[in-house]
C-alpha cells in the first residue's frame, strides 16, 4: 500500500525538485562570481559567503476528525561549522552545554567527516541558560550559531508510541545509505508512521546564504536573503485514528501488559493501536541521552516492544468461529449436529477438559457457551488440512502489511509444519486436539485478530489495515489516498448468520462468557478467549464488532496474564466501542474499571 504513494514517479519528482534547486544554486553562484564580480568583489574580499541548510518544518498528524495529535514545537539548536570553530575552545563549550568534551569532539569529527564547510548539530533543544551563555562568549566560539528547529510534539492525551513512533537523530550507518538526502544530525522516522511515512513527512531542505567574516562569525544574511531558496515543508497525515478511543484504550489497559487493536470494518482504517506498557515519545524525540535509552531497554516490560504487531499468542477460543466457519461451509457438519458434553472428553490416555458441564449442544449454542467439548470432536472430524486452509484465507499465517510497523507473521501450522517438527507420518490426531480450541502451536497477533473481527462482521470482505486515510499537502491542497487491497472470503449465507448469531449470544443473551462488553442500546457479537499461558496466568482475549446488523467498529483486545478473557478483556472492548459508537461514555462512569471475575465465565483447557 505505502508503495504506492512511493511509487518511482514520486520519486522521480522529488529527485528533479532537489536537482533544480541545485541548478540554480549553481546558476546563482556564477551571476555572483563572473556576472557581478564588480559589484559583489569587495564584499568578497572582506566576508566569505556561505550557504546553511534549512531543515523543512516536519509534517502534522490528524485523526479521524481532524483533531492534531502530532505537530512541531520550536526549540534552538547549536550548530557548528568544523572548519571555523577554534578547538581551544572546546572545553569553554562543553562547559556551557553540559557535555563531555570528548562529546563534542566527536560530534565536530562526523560533522567534519561528512562536509566541514557546512554546520553540524551540537546540541538539540538547549535552555534558556545555555542560550544566553552562548551568547556571551560568541566572540570566542567562532563558527558556533544557534539555529532555530522544531521538534515533536503531542498535545492529546493519546500518547500513540508505538502508533505514531518516533523520529531521532540519524545514525552513522543510516546515514551511509543515504548521504544524498541527509547530514549529520538531521532527523529521521525511526518507528511507526514516523519512519513509513518519512519521505513524505520530512519535506525538502532549503538554503539560506550568509555572510561570515574572516573569523567565521556570521555577520548577516547575505544580499538580503535574495538567493535565499526556503525550505518546503513536510506533507500532513490524516489518520483513520479516533484519538478519543485511542486515548480510552490506553488508560484501560495502564498499568497491565497487553494490546488492543480497533479496526472500522467498512474501510479497513484503524481506530486504534495500543500496545502496553509503553513509554514517552518525547523522550525519544531528537536526541535520546543515553541513560534514558537504557533504562528503556532495561525495562523488563519490554516498553519498546509492540505487543499489538510482534507478539505471538495462542487465540484460545476466540479461534472457535473459524472452526464452525469451515465445518459448516465444507457441510461436514450441519446446523443440528450436536454432541454432549460431559464435562471433558477423553481421547487416547488423555482428557482433555471443558469448564462446564453444557450437556447436548450443537454449533450456535456450542459458540454461545464456549463448549470445549463440541470443538475437540469438530476439530477431529474437520481435520488439520481444511482448518488450516480457512484460517489462511482469513490472513492468519501472514503479515497484514500494515503501514505502521513490522509485524509477526503469526503461525497457521499445517501438514507439511507438523512433517517438518516432528516427521512425516509421525505424528497423530491427537496433536489437533487443542487447535479446535485455539490452543497448541497456533499463534497469532492482536493485529491479526482484529482483522478476523471485522472479517467475521463483513461476512468475508476483507479491506487491508490501514492508519493512513489520506496524505495532505496543505500549499497545494493536494489529497492522496492510499491503495487499500480488498478481498472475499466467500461462504454461504447460512454459514455467516449461524456463527455470527453464536457471537451475539456471547455478549447479548445469558451464559454468555461476553457479556461484559455489552454497549447501552447497541446488539454487539463477540467472543471471549482464555488462553493457556505455561509461564503463569492465562491470557484474555475479547474479540469481537459492533452494531451487528450494521457494524462500525471491529475490536480485539488482549491482557496478559490475568486470567478469564470474559472478566478482563471484554469490559475494556466495550467502553472503547461505546466511546466510538457515542463519542462519549454514556453509562455510569468516564472512568471505568475492569470487572473482578466472581466465577469462571470462560474456559481455560488442560490436558491430563
Amino acid at each position: 500500500m505505502i508503495d504506492d504513494f512511493a511509487s518511482a514517479e514520486r520519486r522521480l519528482v522529488i529527485r528533479i525538485v532537489l536537482l533544480a534547486g541545485f541548478a540554480i544554486l549553481l546558476g546563482r553562484l556564477f551571476q555572483l562570481q563572473y556576472i557581478n564580480a564588480e559589484l559583489y568583489g569587495k564584499e568578497a574580499e572582506e566576508n566569505s559567503i556561505r550557504n546553511v541548510p534549512k531543515v523543512a518544518i516536519r509534517g502534522y498528524v490528524y485523526d479521524r476528525n481532524g483533531k492534531l495529535l502530532v505537530d512541531n514545537r520550536p526549540s534552538y539548536t547549536v550548530m557548528l561549522t568544523p572548519v571555523d570553530f577554534d578547538k581551544r575552545q572546546l572545553p569553554l563549550l562543553g562547559s556551557i552545554l553540559s557535555m563531555p568534551v570528548a562529546t563534542v569532539q566527536e560530534k565536530i569529527n562526523r560533522g567534519r567527516k561528512y562536509n566541514a564547510f557546512i554546520p553540524t548539530r551540537i546540541k538539540r533543544d538547549i535552555s534558556f541558560a545555555e542560550l544566553s551563555m552562548l551568547e556571551e562568549h560568541k566572540d570566542k566560539l567562532y563558527g558556533v550559531e544557534i539555529q532555530m528547529e522544531s521538534k515533536r510534539h503531542y498535545p492529546t492525551d493519546a500518547r500513540g508510541s508505538h502508533l505514531f513512533g518516533y523520529a531521532k537523530e540519524i545514525s552513522d550507518a543510516q546515514l551511509e545509505k543515504q548521504k544524498q538526502d541527509y547530514q549529520p544530525g538531521d532527523i529521521i522516522g525511526s518507528t511507526g508512521i514516523e519512519a513509513k511515512y518519512e519521505q513524505f513527512l520530512r519535506g525538502v531542505k532549503g538554503f539560506e546564504f550568509i555572510s561570515q567574516n574572516a573569523k567565521g562569525q556570521i555577520i548577516g544574511t547575505f544580499d538580503n536573503g535574495k538567493h535565499d531558496i526556503p525550505p518546503v515543508d513536510g506533507l500532513d497525515l490524516h489518520l483513520s485514528i479516533d484519538g478519543d478511543v485511542q486515548a480510552m484504550a490506553e488508560s484501560l489497559l495502564a498499568d497491565k501488559r497487553g494490546a488492543v487493536v480497533a479496526i472500522d470494518p467498512r474501510t479497513g482504517g484503524i481506530i486504534a493501536l495500543v500496545s502496553k506498557p509503553d513509554y514517552d515519545l518525547s523522550l525519544l524525540s531528537g536526541t535520546t541521552p543515553p541513560d534514558v535509552w537504557r533504562a528503556l531497554n532495561n525495562d523488563e516490560g519490554i516498553p519498546l516492544y509492540n505487543r499489538a504487531t510482534l507478539t505471538r499468542y495462542p487465540p484460545g477460543s476466540t479461534f472457535k468461529m473459524l472452526l464452525a466457519l469451515t465445518a459448516l461451509e465444507k457441510r461436514i457438519i450441519d446446523e443440528n449436529w450436536s454432541v454432549t458434553c460431559v464435562g471433558a472428553y477423553r481421547y487416547g490416555n488423555k482428557t482433555f477438559k471443558c469448564e462446564h458441564v453444557h450437556g447436548r449442544v450443537a454449533v450456535v449454542e456450542a459458540i454461545h457457551k464456549s463448549c470445549n467439548v463440541f470443538f475437540y470432536q469438530l476439530m477431529l472430524k474437520v481435520g488439520l488440512d481444511e482448518w488450516s486452509d480457512m484460517g489462511k484465507r482469513f490472513g492468519f499465517g501472514k503479515q497484514t502489511k500494515v503501514d505502521i510497523t513490522e509485524e509477526n507473521s503469526g503461525l497457521m501450522p499445517d501438514r507439511n509444519y507438523y512433517d517438518r517438527i516432528h516427521g512425516k507420518g509421525k505424528w497423530t490426531q491427537g496433536y489437533l486436539i487443542s487447535l479446535g480450541i485455539g490452543q497448541g502451536e497456533v499463534g497469532v497477533t492482536p493485529l491479526q485478530m482484529a482483522n478476523y473481527a471485522a472479517m467475521l462482521a463483513n461476512k468475508g470482505k476483507y479491506h487491508q489495515p490501514h492508519a493512513v486515510s489520506s496524505i495532505v499537502n496543505k500549499r497545494t491542497k493536494e489529497v492522496r489516498t492510499p491503495n487499500v487491497e480488498q478481498r472475499e472470503v466467500k461462504l454461504s449465507e447460512h454459514t455467516w448468520t449461524l456463527v455470527r448469531e453464536g457471537m451475539r449470544r456471547v455478549v447479548m443473551e445469558a451464559g454468555g462468557t461476553g457479556r461484559a462488553a455489552k454497549v447501552p442500546g447497541i446488539q454487539v457479537a463477540g467472543k471471549t478467549g482464555t488462553a493457556q499461558n505455561p509461564h503463569g496466568k492465562s491470557h484474555a482475549w475479547f474479540m469481537g464488532f459492533a452494531p451487528f446488523d450494521e457494524p462500525k467498529i471491529a475490536i480485539c483486545v488482549m491482557v496478559e496474564n490475568v486470567g478469564y478473557g470474559g472478566a478482563f478483556a471484554a469490559p475494556i472492548a466495550g467502553f472503547c466501542m461505546e466511546e466510538y459508537l457515542y463519542g462519549e461514555i454514556i453509562r455510569y462512569s468516564k472512568s471505568p474499571m475492569p470487572l473482578e471475575p466472581n466465577e469462571p465465565d470462560e474456559e481455560s483447557v488442560a490436558a491430563n
